[in-house]
């Protein structure tokens, strides 16, 4: 009964069973005179992307995409993209907190692996290391929601 709390309920848990590099490229397309210096800096866009997926009753497979493209004018400069995986096991959340949990709080314990690992391949690809800045997962997971709110009600069809 260690994990029983005063009225009786069971501890919501969370776990980390396991994470992973699921997908890795850097492409370097101008090498070598991409590494050779500029007069200003590439422009760097970033997409990021969180998707989860159930295992079983208690473990999920929650991974995050980033992709990251320099470019200087029209020209690639490089081109990076991570897929980092992480194997979690929830117990005793309520069905109502699954979600957040899933998109916003499981990403949040991976990004800063999978921000290393985009920074220690810019750096190894000749590049000074691209760290990227924090993500706001929660204003992602809600952007998200309201997204799929607004594709469902156009999908509905009057009688």
């Amino acid at each position: 009964m260690a994990d029983d709390n005063i009225n009786g309920s069971t501890n919501p848990s969370l776990s980390v069973l396991a994470q992973y590099t699921k997908d890795l490229s850097f492409e370097n397309p101008g090498a070598p005179r991409s590494l050779q210096s500029r007069d200003k800096p590439p422009e760097i866009n970033i997409n990021v992307n969180v998707n989860a997926n159930p295992l079983s009753d208690t473990d999920f497979d929650v991974v995050l995409t980033l992709n990251a493209e320099a470019k200087d004018g029209d020209k690639v400069v490089f081109h990076t993209e991570l897929v980092y995986g992480g194997v979690f096991r929830v117990t005793d959340f309520p069905q109502e907190h699954m979600l957040p949990l899933l998109f916003i709080e499981c990403p949040r314990l991976l990004f800063p692996f999978a921000r290393q690992i985009i920074a220690d391949v810019t750096r190894n690809g000749g590049f000074p290391p691209l760290i990227i800045d924090p993500i706001d997962f929660a204003t992602m997971f809600t952007q998200r929601v309201a997204e799929e709110q607004t594709r469902a009600q156009v999908n509905v069809v009057p009688n």
